[in-house]
């Protein structure tokens, strides 16, 4: 089985700061550090490092050829992946605050270059049994989704960031759900209080064929689906930076469930994973390797 990840590629410049920005202030940063990122690299890089077999493709500007360096030193297969001289590279600009959590504004740029054409090269070289890994920072998903399950393709997909343009995608052809709660509450237009109890009845309810993870922050995350629930724990670390932990969480998850593993062992190792994750500056350099990941031990 073969793993295509359809998604962003980032230049991510990070700000160090005190607090958040607030509306009419100027903050002045501690410090600005330049980091490769991207929703789609992140999880091709998480979902190579645990092993899988992962085929990135994306379009980047002239200026993010070094992002597909890192994609091929991280292991994985960057054929699909086009370079582009009209236009720039993602970006994404991050303030950071001194507790490690961060609020991010992105520029899609080339991401929003994928074209239709583009698509239909990359999904030809793909068949039934095959794993579609997608996010919501490209253009053309609810197009790349329709000519995927034509082909017979499992659709994993985290709606992130989170917008309308999700519910332009017929969501019924999504067989694997990855999404926090604020991401699960527009989805299935719950209240803003509304619990992951609620949250999990009601995403089960409106997609009774797909596999729901849902993730907690610091309280874990939860499955369920054909194979009942599981609860996972989340593993106490100190924070530095919290940019990839979502999408490491996720590309851990998959690779473990696409290699054999069991819900729960893959919910666990991606659980140590992300904790890892969490304690080391930057998105992409912060991803561990499956050995480090399985040698994690809890603070």
């Amino acid at each position: 089985m073969k793993i295509l990840n359809f998604g962003s590629l980032n230049i991510d410049y990070v700000y160090s700061v005190n607090h958040f920005a607030e509306k009419g202030e100027t903050l002045s940063s501690e410090s600005l550090e330049v980091f490769p990122g991207g929703k789609g690299l992140n999880q091709s890089i998480a979902l190579s490092r645990a092993g899988g077999d992962v085929y990135h493709a994306g379009v980047i500007g002239t200026d993010g050829k070094f992002l597909g360096e890192l994609l091929c030193d991280a292991g994985v297969d960057t054929r699909y992946l086009k370079v582009s001289e009209d236009v720039r590279t993602g970006n994404a600009v991050i303030q950071k605050d001194k507790n490690g959590d961060n609020c991010i504004i992105l520029y899609g740029g080339a991401n929003q270059a994928v074209t239709r054409e583009t698509a239909d090269q990359v999904l030809k070289n793909f068949d039934e049994g095959d794993c579609l890994v997608l996010q919501n920072e490209i253009s053309e998903i609810p197009y790349i989704v329709e000519k995927a399950r034509e082909r017979g393709m499992q659709i994993v997909l985290n709606p992130s960031p989170m917008n309308e343009k999700i519910f332009e995608i017929n969501l019924d052809h999504i067989d694997c759900f990855i999404l926090n709660e604020v991401e699960a509450r527009i989805l299935v237009r719950a209240a803003r209080d509304a619990g992951k109890e609620i949250l999990l009845k009601r995403l089960r309810k409106q997609f009774p064929h797909a596999e729901i993870i849902l993730t907690l922050g610091e309280k874990g995350s939860v499955y369920a689906g054909t194979e009942g629930t599981a609860v996972q724990k989340a593993y106490k670390v100190k924070a530095v930076d919290t940019t990839a932990a979502g999408d490491t969480f996720t590309g851990y998850f998959m690779s473990c469930i696409l290699q054999g593993k069991s819900v729960k062992e893959s919910l666990d190792m991606a659980a140590k994973a992300s904790a890892m994750a969490v304690a080391v500056k930057g998105a992409a350099p912060s991803i561990p390797k499956r050995d480090e990941a399985e040698r994690f031990a809890e603070e």
